[in-house]
């Protein structure tokens, strides 16, 4: 798992350096990843280019199947309600996330999307709190405030 959360964290890093909000994510399955990205919103001027969109749709491709059936995806924050209604929807086995999104979270922090009893699928889930992923989302949004002031 340790091996996932640092790759998770590299492509959160790589979104900072690229001026996209910092979350990486990566998709595993039997111990392989087979998608993996980070935020593309600003770049592609595309606002579902979340990591996690960008990297379910990756491992999908890779498999060659529109279900991602024993599946565990790894993201530096918590997913969003896109996000996260995505992972159901794909079917995915467990997400692990690093940071909480008290303002979007749709796991356990705004909304508990993945433990809704109505959808077909049940996401796991786990929060890993790694405090690299809470610090550069900080940075990264103390920079922004500087620039626009």
């Amino acid at each position: 798992m340790q091996e996932f959360v640092q790759v998770c964290l590299e492509l959160a890093k790589e979104g900072f350096e690229r001026s996209e909000v910092p979350v990486g994510c990566v998709v595993v399955k039997d111990g392989v990843v087979i998608g993996k990205a980070h935020n593309r919103v600003e770049e592609l001027k595309d606002p579902t280019a979340h990591a996690e969109m960008l990297a379910l749709r990756e491992a999908m491709q890779k498999l060659g199947e529109k279900y991602l059936y024993g599946c565990e995806v790894y993201v530096s924050l918590e997913p969003c309600p896109m996000c996260a209604y995505a992972m159901v929807l794909a079917r995915v086995e467990r997400v692990v996330f690093l940071a909480v999104d008290e303002k979007y979270g749709a796991v356990m922090s705004r909304f508990n999307l993945l433990d809704e009893p109505y959808f077909n699928h049940r996401v796991k889930w786990e929060y890993l709190p790694i405090e690299e992923a809470r610090s550069l989302l900080k940075e990264f949004f103390r920079k922004r405030r500087i620039s626009n002031t």
